[in-house]
This record gives structure tokens, sequence and C-alpha cells, in this order.
């Protein structure tokens, strides 16, 4: 088991990535806290698994602190910190409100911050001797960008420039900080985006746009949450202990592409 004796903390861990994440932690031997909005999360279903819940709204600093001091007080240190809260906005930035963007900021970047920030002083106890992973989520959004996402791939870009900042701060003190960057995934968000303004299907049904983006591809499908929990598992574990500062794009081969289908 490869994470055997740490302790992890996933944020946005009852979604459907932070719960694929959660599920394989369990199943490589650690003890993994789910910290989400609530005990169902976007999967609206909650089962047990062997995870300890936390209440978490990532926008607050309050709740960071707490989460923070539960982790501490039974767990004395964090090993690997995984920031997967995040919200999607199917706007342009003419469309979008105010409130939205700066939503999307305080959930996307705000909240990366914040758990980052609060999770450092456990982490450096764990670094002690080995090293700590932090693991964000950027998006390859963060490098280009769909159509009607503005607000989306602008949080993503700064996640990607907070991922970097991190990994030089925090580097010399043991603790590894990267981002994963992944593509379209088979979550509650992307089936949001299909059924949404945003995707741009002109009468298309959720059946058809599914498979464009599926032809899209280069390997002809899209990612599951198993997909991305694999590489996150590894760059949680001391295989990946040179492995830092770094933006690691997940999406079978869709970025490679000189020119991207507009869904």
């Amino acid at each position: 088991m490869m994470l055997k004796g740490k302790t992890a903390l996933v944020t946005g861990g009852r979604g459907g990535i932070g719960r694929a994440i959660v599920s394989r932690f369990l199943r490589e031997g650690a003890r993994v806290y789910a910290a989400d909005l609530s005990p169902e999360g976007s999967l609206a279903k909650h089962n047990e698994d062997g995870s300890i819940f936390i209440t978490l709204d990532v926008t607050q600093e309050a709740d960071a602190v707490a989460a923070m001091q539960k982790v501490g007080a039974e767990s004395g240190q964090l090993d690997i910190l995984v920031n997967a809260a995040g919200i999607e906005i199917e706007k342009t930035i003419e469309e979008t409100t105010l409130e939205e963007w700066n939503l999307s900021f305080a959930v996307n970047v705000t909240g990366t911050f914040l758990t980052s920030k609060h999770a450092l002083p456990l982490m450096r106890k764990a670094a002690q001797g080995t090293t700590a992973s932090i693991i964000n989520f950027g998006s390859y959004d963060g490098f280009i960008a769909d159509p009607g996402l503005a607000a989306y791939c602008a949080t993503k870009g700064a996640v990607h420039a907070l991922t970097r900042a991190m990994a030089c701060d925090h580097g010399p003190e043991g603790i590894r900080v990267n981002a994963i960057c992944p593509g379209y995934v088979d979550t509650p968000m992307l089936q949001s985006f299909f059924s949404g303004d945003g995707s741009g299907g002109g009468g298309k049904s959720i059946d058809q746009l599914q498979q464009a983006v599926r032809d899209v591809h280069p390997m002809r499908t899209y990612g599951t949450p198993d997909d991305i929990a694999n590489l996150v598992n590894w760059l949680a574990s001391d295989e990946a202990r040179y492995a830092s500062g770094q933006l690691w794009v997940l999406d079978g081969g869709l970025s490679a592409q000189v020119q991207q289908m507009k869904l």
C-alpha cells in the first residue's frame, strides 16, 4: 500500500473526482478526511467508506482553521492535502455578474489558498525526514480556453501560478506542491456542462454532445474520476519525492491537437 501510515485531507471529497481520490487513498492505507459542504456532496448520496467527514466551506477561513484543528487533534500531522473543491460557471465575461465572478475565485482560488495556508503547520511536521504533498486542481482550461467559461478559465490560470509559487516557497521545508490539470472527466460538473447553455450544443441531444466530446479526443474517450485519482495517488506517494512545482495535464491528448472542436 503506497500511502500506509499517512494522513490525507481532500476538499470536495464528496464530489465526483473527490470521492474517487478518497476511495483510492483508503485502498492505499491512508487515514482520510473527506471535506465538503455536506456528506452527500454533488452526487447526492453518501456511502460509508471509512473516511472521516468534515464539513468545510472552502471560502470561509474559520472553516479551514477548524478543519485543520480537527486533523491536528486527531492525527497530529497532515501528509497530503488535495484541493479538489471547485465550481464552474458557463458564461462569457459579458454575461457573468460580479457576484458570480467573485464566487468563482472564492471557491477555486481563495479556497485553495485558505486550506493550504492553514494546513502548512501540520504538513511541516509530516515532512520531517520525508516529504509532504499538496495537490491542487487546475485544468487544461488554464492553458487554453473552452468557449463560455471565462471565469472558470481565469481561476484555473490563477491556481497554476499559485501552485508554482507555493512549490518555490515551501520546497525547502520538504513540502511538494503540484497541480493536476484534467480535461473532460465524467463528473456531475461535466454532465451539467452538456445540459447547459455554455456547451453551445445548438439543439443537439446530450448523447450527441457526449459522443462529440469522445470523438474529438485522440483517444476517442474522456476521462473518469479514477483516471484522475491514479495520478493524484502517485503524486501523494513517496514515489513522487522529486516531483514538485509542475502542472500535470491529464486530458487524453486533447490539448496536444492544433485545433479544438467547439461544442
